[in-house]
């Protein structure tokens, strides 16, 4: 498959609700693509020279003094450190940087009491699967998240705005696992339609 990012090598379905991982080689991309539209994902990055070193939300959106990456924007490690690089972007544009992944004690905190699948658990579930294991549930970058601040303080979450086919491109500026899950959050409208895949399509760097 050619793309104008270059020729796909690797395609990963991650299925709606639950979680996937590609390894990215330095210098390699990635495009977390929306399949169906409306859906978000919590996208991890965990270097693979130490575990302990993985993005983080909070010290990116210090690094870049912005709510949403933009491209040419760096994702920073916890360690401050660029981990991904946004290369391209076709949807609206909306992709947050404030929630933290859900996990079994927010479904809970909002009337859940059936076992439920979370980003926090997809994301240890990925990670068991290579041998690894975090210390803490890192903040996520919310890919086709659409959380904004309002004057008095207060933040709104509205449903996902991105469409069919639209994804958020990185690169890699060090060999690192990518992890993706499909947010299963379904108490609250954050993703249109459902519970829909998404996509992880690994490609070498143009030129």
């Amino acid at each position: 498959m050619s793309t104008p990012e270059g020729n796909v090598t690797q395609t990963v379905r991650v299925p709606g609700g639950e979680g996937r991982g590609v390894l990215l080689a330095q210098g390699h991309c990635v495009r977390v693509v929306d399949v169906s539209g409306g859906q978000v994902g919590d996208l991890f990055a965990v270097s693979l020279a130490d575990p302990a070193e993985y993005a983080s939300a909070s010290h990116t959106r210090a690094g870049i003094a912005k709510l949403f990456p933009q491209p040419g924007d760096p994702v920073l490690t916890n360690r401050r450190r660029p981990i991904l690089t946004v290369l391209a972007d076709t949807s609206p544009g909306w992709h947050d940087m404030l929630y933290a992944a859900c996990d079994p004690a927010r479904y809970a905190s909002l009337g859940v009491t059936a076992p439920h699948r979370s980003c926090a658990q997809n994301l240890a579930e990925v990670l068991d699967g290579r041998g690894l294991t975090l210390g803490t549930v890192p903040q996520p970058l919310n890919v086709f998240m659409d959380v904004r601040a309002e004057p008095d303080g207060t933040l709104v979450s509205r449903p996902a705005s991105s469409g069919p086919g639209d994804y958020l491109a990185f690169q890699a500026n060090q060999d690192c696992l990518v992890v993706l899950s499909s947010c299963p959050m379904d108490v609250r409208q954050i993703s249109t339609g459902g519970i829909t895949p998404l996509e992880l399509q690994v490609y070498p760097a143009a030129g």
